[in-house]
């Protein structure tokens, strides 16, 4: 049986890993509305992503005999003053969702809920991979965002992205 204490720290998580899902959900329909289908392509993936993470928790929870509360998703952005700036706040919030998760590794740790920190670790890694390939894409927008029709060249690359 998982504590309370431990309950409550990924009850906070799954409301954080939906927002997220929201958030790109968001993003992808202000790239929509920009006519930048590719980017749109990418953060919608993203969204189910998100989901998945949040799904993955919820079940986790469940099979530890924990009870599953589920909070109000708070309203994401919808606009931002640029691409670049889409995909900062998209890179900005992956790095708090990281901490977050070594905050939740930090209290299993704590707990000694060593099934709850065998399970982290596949976030943990997730998160390297999450802040990479945002980071990626901001290095990208800064080197062609003097050079407009340069990013309907990543919009086509992004569109290309693959659902796992």
């Amino acid at each position: 049986m998982i504590s309370k204490t431990m309950q409550e720290a990924i009850n906070e998580q799954i409301n954080k890993e939906l927002f997220s899902s929201y958030l790109y959900l968001s993003m992808a329909a202000y790239f929509e509305g920009k006519a930048l289908p590719g980017f749109a392509h990418w953060m919608r993936i993203q969204a189910e992503e998100e989901r998945g993470h949040a799904m993955k928790l919820y079940d986790y929870l469940l099979e530890r005999g924990g009870q599953v509360n589920l909070k109000a998703i708070a309203a994401p952005e919808t606009t931002w003053k640029s691409d670049l700036a889409a995909f900062e706040a998209a890179l900005e919030h992956e790095r708090f969702i990281t901490k977050s998760i070594h905050e939740l590794y930090e209290l299993a740790a704590k707990e000694k809920d060593y099934a709850t920190q065998v399970m982290l670790q596949w976030f943990i890694d997730e998160q390297v991979e999450e802040e990479a390939n945002a980071s990626e894409i901001v290095e990208n927008l800064k080197r062609i965002e003097a050079h407009d029709t340069a990013v309907l060249m990543l919009d086509h690359r992004l569109g290309k992205r693959d659902e796992d």
